[in-house]
């Protein structure tokens, strides 16, 4: 399969997003907020400590000036919003990020190079250097903006060239490679020496990221030094100097205090003395073995010639397995001996790292990333972490919650079909939550006391299942398959995934374990592993009703060969469906006595991202496949019409890996698809794609789902929450209406109110009514709108410039101070009053609206009904 770059796909999108016909159809964020998502940088003004900006994994970059008591977003235009690192010049205010994040996790999205804003982020340029695709520092001469030093992590998934140290003179015009260790090891980290910025420390990582294997570590991590502004650079972690030199070496963060005085804190993956190396009985207690040597800290106080281990007892419960995830250090610049180091808590030490005290409390998240210390007052400190920003000014005692933007990282979202229905959704490292579908961004819960969304479980928040009958009753849980039937109504926690008897070997569990309630009983629950199990009773019992649905275990350190995906047919108890994370699809029509596998003319060996039996033909079924666990960002969107037994492609002009596709649940010829960057639309069966993602920018879409009463789709993202769309205009376009010149919507009737251009009280605002009027045109050009009582008398009239596509006009049911004075001359039995906002408004009574064309013309009605008494 031909790897497609990550610029041409983009350049693709935006001619998509120039193309489509729902340029009007708007995104409306619903939050979450308070648990926001992972920050991996920040850039603080030294010269006004509260003013910053913050970089999030997958959620853009975000600029305060009121010390975190709000963000505004200032890379929503870029490309990307996948951030690696962010440098600022506070003198010009120019930006750099280096894009891509560098954490090297399950979720970690790949860049487009270094982009520069000269402009606080209204506009973007790209530098290059696109193929390191994970950028994790960039260093910027203060006394001369054009020579920049990036370090590269390069690709995550497969080995490349384009990683190592690059140099430019000339502010990024051009580029010099002058440090490269392997196609497999890039620079994790790079520190500058603020007194002589000649003298440079880079970190190399060598790490080979499997979907089934991590290895995170090896002999080609180590640390260099260049002594000419990183021009040349010479290994100082030699074996021996000191400093672990072996197979077993991770990842390395670096601090310099001064050109002489280093730190180092590293991921010494060396097995324990004495340690046992029992395999875990699962993938999640796999995260938490012990028997590695984890966190170390080092010091070198020659430059780096000579390091020593700053503690003598083991640094517990810092890193546990996963110490890819973490190399945060950070130092006071007034004295060497206090020194911060961040891993799952945050560790503070002030004797040089001998000792550590633990500094993060109950309302500020683990798993740290970043953390910021004020060289004029040292208990001020800036930490970032999976769930957000927190500051302190008493070094850690007590911390601000800085989340109020909708960061989230969703995995999955979920509603149920309450009247005011709610939205669930699956967060990374942040549970399970759920909120009314209304929700409006608002701090007003701190004067109430509640938050609008309540947390169901914690962990990585995975899939969620409600119960129709009873919406208190809801299935979800966190990674590697462990999940909850959960009575919110009496707090009960049940937990019911299967477990292989003492005969069988482990059940394989994904990361996102695949559940799902059948439509025809919800009594009835599926559950995959690399079995799909059934239950008749909620998940009191349990039934395999498959053979291995993958291709069997695979040797490494994470579970694989798992089910990704189930669907189970509308038309038909029984008529399953499964696909794995090894490119498996099979299909069940007998309720799992039989299966036949279907994906063998499909690409091979990709994820199956989704499965979908079709809600509007029995033998339908749609299939996404994901290649971005191989660096592979081409989209593979399929669908058949006889079970699976052949498939034809629906991707063409979709750009970025696909993570979900949903069937419009009225119009069958609708089809949404969720990438790695966006989300689009089809209106003929996937024939040609749409952009659908106003409002939105390039962020990863996860998961969506429709809540057909309401005829809103929701959207999961992973890095910018939820979003909110009404698509029951989009589902009214039917071929018969896609051919009409102009087709006018369905409006809504209104109740009358006295108060219409008055204040409810003397501060309050002015209550305007409105009504958007949509129409459909297919073609460009001017759009007359008017407005006829029942006498055939025009009370309003407006032109539009109108879009091919969907248009909408708000009206604020006006009547023109003309038509007024004609209308109260002609009918004595209507008096229009002027209200207190100098605007007159319709009576009650039945109103025409037309939208015209030339000669082409819509025309629909609507009310303005009298008050009941």
């Amino acid at each position: 399969m031909k790897q497609i770059t990550i610029l041409f796909l983009l350049i693709v999108q935006s001619t998509i997003a120039q193309n489509s016909l729902f340029n009007q159809v708007e995104a409306k964020n619903i939050g979450p907020t308070i648990m926001s998502g992972r920050v991996v940088d920040l850039a603080v003004n030294p010269k006004n400590t509260t003013e910053f900006y913050v970089a999030y994994a997958t959620g853009g970059l975000w600029y305060t000036n009121n010390n975190g008591t709000s963000f505004s977003p200032v890379m929503d235009s870029a490309e990307t919003v996948n951030c690696g690192s962010v440098t600022v010049d506070w003198n010009s205010g120019t930006i750099w990020v280096g894009t891509g994040e560098v954490n090297a996790s399950r979720s970690s999205y790949a860049g487009v190079g270094v982009l520069k804003s000269s402009d606080k982020g209204k506009t973007w340029e790209n530098l290059g250097l696109k193929d390191s695709h994970h950028i994790s520092r960039i260093w910027v001469n203060p006394s001369n903006l054009n020579e920049i030093v990036v370090a590269a992590v390069g690709h995550l998934y497969t080995t490349n060239k384009e990683r190592g140290i690059y140099k430019s003179t000339d502010g990024g015009k051009t580029w010099k490679q002058t440090l490269f260790v392997a196609e497999d090891a890039g620079i994790i980290d790079l520190a500058v020496s603020k007194n002589n910025p000649k003298i440079m420390f880079a970190a190399s990582w060598q790490k080979d990221r499997k979907a089934w294997h991590f290895d995170g570590d090896g002999e080609k991590s180590g640390i260099y030094k260049s002594e000419d502004g990183g021009t040349s650079w010479k290994l100082v972690s030699t074996k021996e100097s000191g400093f672990p030199a072996n197979e077993d070496v991770g990842r390395i963060g670096l601090a310099l205090f001064n050109e002489n005085v280093i730190y180092a804190v590293v991921d010494n993956q060396n097995k324990r003395p004495n340690s046992k190396v029992d395999k875990p009985k699962d993938a999640n207690e796999a995260l938490f073995q012990t028997e590695v040597i984890g966190c170390e800290l080092y010091k070198s106080e020659d430059g780096g010639k000579s390091w020593k281990r700053t503690h003598e007892k083991h640094v517990d419960d810092m890193y546990y397995t996963y110490g890819y995830y973490f190399a945060n250090i950070s130092l006071d610049t007034n004295n060497q001996n206090r020194v911060y180091i961040g891993g799952v808590p945050l560790l503070f030490s002030e004797d040089g790292g001998k000792t550590f005290t633990a500094i993060s409390k109950e309302n500020v998240h683990a798993d740290h990333h970043v953390t910021w210390i004020n060289p004029e007052n040292p208990n001020h400190i800036i930490n970032g972490n999976d769930g957000g920003l927190n500051i302190s000014y008493d070094n850690g005692a007590h911390w601000i919650k800085c989340n109020n933007e909708a960061v989230g990282q969703l995995y999955a979202v979920n509603v149920d079909y309450q009247e005011n229905y709610n939205v669930y959704g699956g967060l990374q490292d942040n549970g399970v939550w759920f909120g009314n579908s209304d929700y409006e961004k608002s701090v007003a819960w701190h004067q109430e006391g509640k938050y609008p969304y309540q947390e169901i479980i914690g962990g990585d928040g995975m899939q969620i299942q409600i119960d129709s009958r009873n919406t208190n009753v809801v299935f979800t849980g966190y990674q590697f398959g462990n999940y909850y039937r959960i009575n919110q109504k009496e707090g009960k926690f049940d937990f019911i995934s299967p477990k292989a008897s003492k005969e069988e070997k482990p059940y394989r569990f994904n990361w996102q374990t695949p559940i799902l309630l059948s439509s025809h009983n919800q009594d009835i629950l599926y559950m995959g592993s690399n079995f799909l199990h059934r239950s008749m009773n909620q998940g009191e019992t349990w039934e395999k009703i498959s053979e291995d649905l993958t291709n069997g275990a695979k040797e490494g350190n994470v579970a694989f060969g798992t089910l990704t995906t189930i669907s189970e047919s509308n038309f038909q108890f029984g008529l399953l469906y499964t696909g794995s994370d090894d490119g498996k699809i099979h299909v069940s029509k007998d309720g799992g006595v039989s299966w036949q596998l279907i994906s063998g003319n499909l690409p091979q060996n990709l994820w199956v991202s989704r499965v979908v039996a079709s809600s509007h033909k029995k033998e339908r079924v749609y299939a996404t496949l994901n290649g971005y666990r191989s660096d592979i960002f081409e989209s593979y969107v399929f669908v058949s019409e006889d079970y699976g037994k052949n498939w034809t492609a629906i991707s063409d002009g979709l750009t970025q890996a696909v993570n979900v596709i949903v069937e419009d649940t009225e119009n069958e010829n609708i089809l949404y698809v969720g990438t790695d960057n966006s989300l689009f639309i089809s209106l003929d069966k996937g024939i040609t794609w749409q952009d659908f993602s106003i409002g939105m920018p390039n962020v990863a879409v996860h998961d969506a789902v429709i809540q057909n009463k309401a005829k809103e789709l929701i959207v999961g993202t992973h890095g910018r929450s939820i979003y909110k769309m009404d698509v029951s205009k989009v589902q009214a376009l039917s071929v018969d209406v896609l051919n009409k010149t102009l087709y006018l919507f369905d409006l809504n009737d209104r109740i009358k109110s006295e108060r219409w251009g008055s204040r409810g009280y003397a501060w309050g605002e002015v209550a305007e009514p409105t009504q958007k009027i949509w129409f459909y045109t297919n073609i460009d050009g001017i759009v007359a709108i008017s407005i006829t009582n029942e006498a055939g008398m025009i009370v309003y009239k407006e032109t539009v410039e109108a879009k091919k596509g969907l248009n909408t006009f708000t009206y604020d049911y006006s009547v023109s101070n003309k038509s007024a004075e004609e209308w109260n001359k002609k009918d004595k039995k209507i008096k229009i009053k002027l209200a207190e906002n100098k605007k007159f408004y319709l009576p009650v009574g039945k109103y025409k609206v037309t939208v015209s064309k030339d000669k082409h013309l819509s025309i629909k009605s609507f009310e303005v009904n009298a008050p009941k008494k």
